[in-house]
């Protein structure tokens, strides 16, 4: 693949909250890349650490107690993460300038592409949207602010949005308790493609809606994502998302990447002991099964991470090997990544 191919290429990315009390080990070497106008799904349970690559990518991780400790994130070939690493000593104030003086410059460029080139979609649209404002308005702001146009330029383009996403325009001077749920969710949807960005980070934007509404805005999602060549970052818990809207999959348990691939690895070839977990968890309408089969146990906590695999404790296939170092994740075949000793072992590897 040429790297004008790349979107977005993330490498060894490291994000830790550190407070008074103990250091959270959110994201753990994380590399993963995007290519033009294909949809990435991340898929992983609360606390997974799929938020945090997302406020990431934005550069909207709450600083403190977020800190970036290592890692790249380029963007259309820009480095968006400072190269100069973290101070390992408060009292070196040498390294903290240069530190925050990198920080700064990088700021002053994620406003540049933030809400124009790349955009963030959030898990309720009700507090996505200020209830204060028409939504025409919260529409024309981001294109106003974004593109440089005039006011009457600003509210025409976002007439033209909310009809792309099939609400009447008749309808823009509209507040959002005035809309339902799955039409807020449409407003969300005109506010992120506004400036027709190469990236859209969707953090589960369906999960507050009732399955037919979601349904909705998963094809409306999907066809706009065709229709503009936008690339997207789906974030969510559902395995049935991921089959209906994304082109990959990525798997994610404790903060690392635990199972990546195209749906025909995951969803036909899941190899890591999670990924099958989860698939186990699932009812099969072509199946009759009297009980599940769910995941036993709990993650581990972020603040205490064990040096082997992360998975350990839970899994059912798990052998004393396992314990001796946090494995890698290896391609087991082309496109195929997973982080197993027991999956590479079935492979040969």
């Amino acid at each position: 693949m040429s790297s004008n191919e790349k979107l977005l290429d993330i490498k060894d990315l490291v994000v830790h909250y550190e407070t008074e009390d103990a250091v959270i080990e959110a994201v753990n070497n994380v590399s993963f890349e995007v290519k033009r106008g294909e949809i990435l799904g991340i898929v992983g349970e609360t606390g997974a650490g799929k938020t945090t690559i997302g406020l990431s990518i934005m550069g909207l991780l709450p600083k403190p107690p977020a800190n970036v400790i290592q890692g790249s994130i380029k963007f259309n070939g820009r480095e968006l993460l400072p190269k100069t690493p973290v101070p390992a000593s408060a009292v070196d104030l040498v390294a903290r300038r240069r530190r925050r003086r990198e920080e700064n410059k990088l700021k002053r460029m994620h406003r540049t592409i933030r809400g124009r080139k790349m955009t963030m979609m959030f898990q309720d649209p009700m507090t996505a949207l200020n209830p204060v404002l028409p939504v025409g308005d919260q529409i024309a702001e981001v294109i106003r602010i974004h593109e440089n146009v005039s006011p009457a330029e600003a509210v025409k383009r976002a007439c033209e949005m909310m009809e792309l996403v099939r609400i009447p325009a008749t309808r823009y001077q509209e507040y959002p308790h005035q809309f339902s749920g799955g039409m807020k969710q449409r407003v969300v949807i005109a506010i992120a493609l506004a400036c027709r960005p190469d990236l859209i980070i969707a953090d589960e934007p369906t999960t507050a809606l009732d399955v037919t509404i979601q349904a909705q805005v998963l094809r409306l999602m999907r066809e706009l994502q065709r229709k503009l060549g936008t690339a997207m970052l789906f974030i969510t818990h559902d395995l049935g998302i991921v089959a209906e809207l994304c082109d990959r999959c990525m798997v994610l348990y404790a903060g690392e990447i635990v199972e990546s691939g195209t749906l025909e690895h995951i969803f036909d070839n899941a190899s890591h002991p999670y990924t099958q977990g989860l698939f186990a968890s699932i009812p099969n309408l072509e199946e009759e099964t009297e009980r599940l089969t769910p995941i036993q146990g709990l993650m581990p906590n972020p603040a205490d991470l064990p040096s082997y695999c992360s998975f350990y404790d839970r899994c059912p296939v798990r052998t004393d090997r396992c314990k001796l170092a946090n494995p890698e994740l290896v391609e087991v075949e082309p496109g195929h990544y997973v982080r197993c000793i027991h999956a590479q072992l079935k492979k040969g590897l």
